[in-house]
C-alpha cells in the first residue's frame, strides 16, 4: 500500500512537507526522493511542497495518513 503524510523535515519545526513511503515497514521520505513519482511544485510563494505531488498521487489512489497517527510518529523517528 502506497502511502503519504505531512511531516516536518528532519530537525525543523518549519512547514510540513510531503513525505511518502511504497510500503507500510519502509521509513517515511520527503516527497523529493522519489523522482520517479514527483511533480515540480507550483510557483506559488508560500505554497505547501509536495502538495501539486499529492494531487497526483492521491488521484493514483496513494493513501493519506494522518501525522497524528502514532505508528507515523515512530517510523520517522526510527528513519531519524
Amino acid at each position: 500500500m502506497r502511502q503519504m503524510c505531512w511531516l516536518f523535515r528532519f530537525g525543523t519545526t518549519e512547514a510540513k512537507i510531503l513525505h511518502l513511503r511504497t510500503s507500510p515497514n519502509e521509513a517515511w521520505r520527503p516527497y523529493t526522493a522519489f523522482p520517479q513519482y514527483t511533480v515540480p511544485d507550483y510557483r506559488i510563494p508560500g505554497g505547501s511542497k509536495g502538495w501539486a505531488t499529492y494531487q497526483k498521487l492521491r488521484l493514483a489512489g496513494w493513501v493519506l495518513v494522518s501525522s497524528s497517527n502514532e505508528t507515523v510518529n515512530e517510523s520517522q523517528k526510527l528513519a531519524s
